[in-house]
């Protein structure tokens, strides 16, 4: 199961999980999730571990996301079948973290994209750094946000949440507190001394000997943009209200979404919206993991993993081209129900939560 690349160990009454792929920026591969959830099963049952905490190898990343070179390699003619089950152990991780009754700390310190979100901004502690920087990119490669990250933007301040889905942009410390996708910010240069701490102290005394005031962010003082551009009814609409704001960020944020898959960003819309109404993260994630199953089988989904990670020339050939040549069944198709293969979440009963 790649072990190796989920360092799990003791530390006093902490459980420690590293993900260990530096050079990777320590994506997620199945096996890494499955040690993962292995290491959550045995810690629940062990009376000695009080408090489990999730980092990651090296400076640069805490975890850029799932291995989306294997989707790739199933989205061009692969086993489109070990995709989904990775989705579905994956997302059922993100759903066990949030309930988890035990304290939960994601230490989220520099890159935290796609499936990173789903392994750290689902726990009960969330901390962030000045290197911090958080995405849920999709949109960007003809995805639709997944792991949860639909229902943790829905619930971010005003329309926030849409303009990062929709934008697939990046945000630092600062915003991602204001967004709700983290709890605390500890300067970087502290971390050592956090770990050591939650290893023989509870959450709340080690975090108070390392906490300290966040960087500035910027969205809040561009809420009003923001707020008025993304409660159009439609994408065309907001690219409207964007483009005749006569904010230059504003503009800035129109282009970044005309550069994405027209496809994905019209089913990222929806999901989100839909999202708000679904109630609890596991239906949201019932509804991602059909989204994710209908993007796989779209030629989007591959060209966007191959012009930005694979031959990294930057300029994907999406199909279609244009937001008013996407048929809405199209959209449709992302949120059509799945049979004997939907993943179910819904179903279950959740665990009180820490």
């Amino acid at each position: 199961m790649g072990t190796d690349k989920v360092l799990v160990q003791r530390e006093g009454r902490a459980g420690l999980i590293v993900l260990n792929r530096p050079a990777a920026l320590n994506a997620l591969t199945h096996g890494m999730v499955r040690r993962i959830s292995a290491a959550l099963d045995a810690w629940e049952r062990d009376g000695d571990v009080e408090t489990v905490v999730i980092t990651g190898a090296g400076e640069r990343a805490f975890c850029a996301g799932g291995d989306i070179v294997a989707i790739h390699r199933a989205a061009t003619g692969g086993d489109p079948g070990a995709v989904e089950e990775f989705w579905r152990d994956e997302y059922r991780l993100n759903a066990r973290i949030a309930r988890y009754p035990k304290p939960y700390v994601a230490v989220m310190n520099g890159i935290v994209m796609g499936g990173g979100v789903g392994v750290s901004a689902h726990g009960s502690v969330r901390i962030v750094t000045e290197t911090t920087r958080v995405a849920l990119p999709e949109a960007g490669i003809g995805f639709v946000p997944d792991v949860g990250g639909t229902y943790l933007l829905a619930l971010a301040p005003g329309e926030s949440g849409t303009h990062l889905a929709l934008t697939a942009g990046s945000v630092g410390a600062g915003d991602a507190l204001l967004c709700g996708l983290a709890d605390h910010f500890v300067p970087a240069e502290r971390l050592p001394a956090l770990l050591d701490d939650l290893a023989e102290l509870p959450v709340h005394d080690a975090l108070e000997r390392n906490v300290g005031p966040a960087p500035a962010g910027v969205l809040d003082g561009q809420r009003g943009w923001i707020d008025h551009c993304y409660a159009a009814g439609s994408v065309e609409e907001i690219l409207d209200r964007l483009r005749e704001s006569g904010e230059p960020e504003a503009k800035k944020a129109a282009d970044r979404i005309a550069a994405n898959s027209p496809t994905a960003v019209k089913a990222t819309l929806a999901a989100l919206r839909r999202a708000r109404a679904l109630g609890p993260l596991e239906a949201v994630l019932d509804q991602e993991y059909r989204t994710s199953c209908a993007a796989l089988a779209t030629p989007d989904l591959a060209e966007g993993i191959r012009a930005q990670v694979i031959d990294k020339d930057r300029t994907p050939r999406w199909s279609p081209a244009t937001l008013g040549a996407v048929e809405p069944a199209a959209v449709d198709r992302y949120f059509a129900p799945l049979g004997d293969r939907e993943l179910g979440l819904a179903a279950t009963t959740p665990l009180e939560r820490w």
